[in-house]
């Protein structure tokens, strides 16, 4: 079959009908405005006759074929349709408006089917250009397919009776279990579970510290509990490479100092059992890591949406958002281009009903402050990054700015003072858009890369 030779997909009755009913019943735009725009229009002076329709709800003034024929005269596009006569023409060939959203979604889904045509054309093109990155051409076709969805999926309002009977359908048969793929995954610190309710699908969640302080340390220890519940984890570092996290996770399960076990020092036979029983069990965790540097959310995107399409994806790590590049029409503003990156991130989370973590650096100014708590305005070149997410959290260690001596030597006049802090960590959640904010105690066993419960000052094996 030769496409060439075909009109590309339109329907002109359904086009007719569309405006034929506004100029019947002008008040119909409103039941049609979430289905349909100018642009999906495939004749012209359907289109001109739309866009004066729109012209004249934005200004208030009725809509009738008296209005609408002034409008046009007025744009100059009167003579070009046909004059009065083919106004009434439209209005004659349409007996009723009762199906103006059927043929609203014709004109929509026909639109729809040009727009991939286009995109069709432009992947060949890349194809054509034989580029030297296969992955960057793929990452660009998935793009150009992902925009062709995004003029055709619209979302309008719904009663919130219908929201409440779908969130009971969700309900599993017993009390209060919710369906595998709608349920908050859990980060596998209780504390942390209770506080947020779990990590909610669709949600943007923000760990942020200075450097050195845990924060991809903690974000592989959920993405483990996770994956070891069953879940899939994405993972996206843009600082360490992927042998390094597989490492950590090692680390962590095994409990063996993550430092020899880089270096290959682990001679004792009962280590290296149990680091052969840890590689066995994470092998068989659904984790899968991307450490490809200075990536744009775009790219991201397209790869979870390659991931997604073969296994459903539960929870997305992304390590750090301040490594992450801008679009290709780079601002010369930091902030504006981050907190570009802050939406596009929020908007990923919402496409794959997945919880995204997104860790974050925190500025320097927080270590002139006394008390070294961190606040929402440290996260650096934040613009709009505490705004777009839903929760952020705060890693805060006192140990990172007293050794021993100077702990003792600056509470030596309080009687009541708690004892050095070592290994000890207080995760701060500074937001929850689902409920209040609060601390949380936590160990950190630093050379095994495992965060814990903090269940008091001495930990063993620390």
């Amino acid at each position: 079959m030769v496409y060439a030779e075909k009109l590309p997909p339109h329907d002109p009755d359904a086009e007719e009908a569309v405006v034929g009913s506004l100029l019947i019943d002008g008040s119909a735009i409103d039941r049609i405005a979430s289905l349909v725009r100018a642009g999906d229009f495939y004749r012209e002076r359907n289109r001109w006759c739309f866009e004066a329709c729109e012209a004249l709800q934005a200004r208030g003034d009725p809509i009738d074929q008296i209005s609408v024929g002034r409008e046009l005269g007025l744009r100059e596009h009167l003579d070009d349709v046909g004059g009065p006569a083919y106004l009434s023409h439209l209005v004659s060939t349409v007996p009723t408006t009762v199906h103006i959203e059927h043929f609203a979604q014709i004109v929509n889904r026909t639109a729809t089917m040009r727009r991939l045509i286009l995109a069709a054309g432009d992947i060949a093109a890349l194809g054509y250009a034989d580029a030297a990155d296969t992955e960057v051409a793929m990452s660009q076709a998935e793009e150009l397919l992902a925009r062709v969805r995004g003029t055709h999926v619209v979302r309008d309002f719904v009663s919130l009776h219908d929201v409440l009977d779908e969130y009971l359908e969700q309900m599993g048969t017993d009390a209060g279990v919710l369906d595998r793929g709608t349920a908050p995954i859990q980060s596998g610190f209780p504390d942390l579970d209770l506080a947020l309710g779990g990590l909610m699908r669709g949600d943007l969640i923000i760990l942020a510290a200075r450097p050195a302080f845990g924060k991809s340390t903690l974000a592989m220890n959920i993405a483990r509990h996770a994956a070891g519940e069953g879940h899939v984890v994405a993972v996206f570092s843009l600082e360490m490479g992927r042998e390094q996290l597989a490492l950590r996770l090692v680390a962590a399960e095994a409990e063996v100092d993550s430092h020899l076990l880089r270096l290959h020092l682990i001679g004792l036979e009962s280590t290296q059992s149990r680091v052969t029983n840890a590689i066995g069990a994470l092998s068989d965790l659904a984790i899968y890591l991307d450490d490809s540097p200075a990536q744009t959310v775009a790219e991201m995107r397209s790869k979870l949406r390659r991931l997604h399409s073969t296994r459903p994806v539960d929870l997305v790590i992304v390590d750090y958002i301040q490594l992450i590049s801008g679009s290709e029409r780079r601002s010369e503003n930091r902030v504006q281009e981050l907190s570009d990156v802050t939406r596009q991130l929020k908007a990923a989370a919402r496409e794959l009903n997945a919880p995204l973590i997104a860790v974050s650096q925190l500025s320097r100014a927080i270590e002139q402050r006394p008390d070294h708590l961190p606040q929402l305005s440290d996260l650096r070149e934040s613009g709009s990054i505490e705004q777009d997410a839903d929760v952020v959290m705060f890693i805060h260690r006192e140990d990172k700015y007293y050794n021993e001596d100077q702990w003792d030597r600056h509470h030596a006049a309080d009687m009541d003072a708690s004892p050095y802090p070592q290994h000890l960590v207080k995760l701060i959640i500074r937001k929850n858009r689902h409920g209040p904010t609060r601390e949380i105690d936590l160990y950190f066993r630093e050379k095994y890369s495992r965060f814990e419960p903090a269940l008091g000052t001495a930990q063993p094996g620390a």
